[in-house]
């Protein structure tokens, strides 16, 4: 799905774990991986300037990595001083890279309240999608179930879809994404899952609203079907996030695409089953910012 990622690590997240696992990446279609640790500038003197020691410390962790690159893999550790968002976004441009790796960690999820701060701040300047990878996944993988892992990062990838204008995007953006990708790596299928909020239902049958989704998936499972992605459709009605999360848990799910207009502005407080599927996820989540 994609073929040129950059992976930003603090080290906390563990997401420098992966350099253990290039052939199993590359194996997933990867074909350029950048490694992004940011260095804060330091600022005990009166003009604030590149902390040399850490990141000659930051280096010793990372550059081992490319010992280990195999054939056909293009592999970058790039190690620099300064603002995080501002350096993810200028080593994203250098190397155009089509996906951004981060990490998620429960705490980052709970303070924020959305998912981290450099997170939040990169979806409001980019329009490459941000993957969310939660450490405590991470960190709960031996290194055998993370060299799978690695392979089918994106093998089957589970889009929430509910008839909005913003659901609409989200497909398109995947459809995009994947042209000419399908079977090349990991992605192999993907799962159209429309919960129908019982909450919200209007004064008409529960079954007709449940024929209304079916007819209206129909159409957008052949268009994904003909990038030549295998494609399954599920209508439900209950609650959308425990419902999402649910499937996503039993359907050997890799990772949960997502959309939305709204993210990263402080002032929306209100529910929000983006912001509660990127708290509250136990799998990799991709994010589409919006393009507007």
């Amino acid at each position: 799905m994609f073929r040129r990622a950059l992976i930003c690590t603090d080290f906390a997240d563990g997401l420098h774990r992966l350099g253990n696992f290039l052939p199993s990446l590359a194996a997933g279609g990867m074909e350029q991986i950048v490694f992004l640790h940011s260095v804060p500038f330091w600022t005990k003197g009166q003009i604030p300037r590149e902390d040399k020691e850490k990141v000659k410390q930051a280096r010793s962790r990372l550059d081992p990595i490319l010992d280990k690159v195999p054939e056909g893999l293009e592999v970058a550790v790039e190690v620099v001083s300064g603002e995080p968002t501002n350096n993810l976004l200028k080593v994203a441009k250098q190397y155009d890279s089509e996906v951004i790796i981060m990490g998620a960690s429960p705490s980052t999820m709970l303070s924020d309240r959305i998912f981290g701060s450099t997170t939040m701040s990169i979806s409001k300047q980019t329009h490459i999608p941000i993957v969310t990878f939660p450490t405590t996944l991470l960190s709960a993988f031996t290194d055998e179930e993370l060299s799978l892992r690695c392979q089918h990062l994106f093998r089957f990838v589970l889009i929430p879809y509910d008839g909005s204008h913003t659901a609409d995007e989200l497909v398109q953006e995947f459809e995009e994404n994947i042209r000419d990708r399908v079977g090349k790596g990991s992605l192999q299928k993907c799962l159209l899952a429309w919960i129908i909020d019982t909450g919200t239902l209007p004064e008409i049958s529960k079954d007709a609203q449940v024929r209304e989704a079916e007819e209206k998936l129909v159409p957008i499972k052949a268009r994904l079907e003909s990038t030549g992605l295998e494609v399954e459709t599920e209508v439900r009605l209950g609650e959308p996030v425990p419902d999402i999360l649910e499937l996503a848990q039993m359907s050997d799910i890799c990772a949960i695409a997502i959309a939305s207009q709204i993210l990263g502005k402080l002032w929306e407080w209100r529910p929000s089953f983006t912001r509660e599927v990127l708290r509250r996820s136990c799998e990799p989540v991709i994010f589409f910012p919006p393009k507007g």
